[in-house]
């Protein structure tokens, strides 16, 4: 299995997206994804956190949340645990980032972009302000064959 943090970056009602157009094997090319990454040995959820979001972006974070914990099956991929955050505070500079294109995108037409579908579910859940949760999304190949929220199923 792998650890993974994901989070979403706040400013102006807008969330700070990676189009994943640079790497040439990615199970994310073409997609618009949160920043984040891998665990290292050792690291907490925090520190990963931390570590990407300034490796990718440039910025310290200086205040984020922990939104909830997303569980990822694929028949393409080992099994993911990812911490989903946000973050509504950081200090720096924004870099250019190795993975692909950095930019803040509004909240409301994040529909239009490339996403996994199971994002749509938890942007949904961000936007509803909902309750730390934890949320199984099973795929075959890039299609969502299933959801289950807080143990209940809700697709599939």
């Amino acid at each position: 299995m792998q650890l993974t943090t994901l989070c979403y970056i706040e400013k102006e009602d807008c969330y700070l997206m990676l189009h994943r157009i640079k790497k040439e094997h990615d199970v994310n090319k073409d997609k618009w994804i949160g920043i984040g990454g891998k665990f290292e040995k050792d690291e907490t959820p925090e520190e990963c956190l931390l570590r990407e979001a300034k490796e990718e972006t440039g910025l310290t974070l200086t205040s984020w949340r922990l939104r909830g914990i997303v569980t990822f099956l694929c028949d393409h991929w080992e099994t993911e645990y990812m911490f989903l955050y946000t973050s509504d505070r950081y200090e720096g500079t924004m870099t250019s980032c190795q993975e692909g294109e950095l930019q803040w995108v509004p909240k409301k037409e994040l529909e239009r972009l490339n996403l996994w579908e199971g994002d749509k579910i938890f942007f949904q859940l961000l936007e509803e302000d909902h309750p730390f949760f934890s949320l199984k999304v099973k795929y075959e190949g890039n299609v969502l064959t299933e959801a289950v929220l807080d143990g209940i199923k809700i697709k599939g």
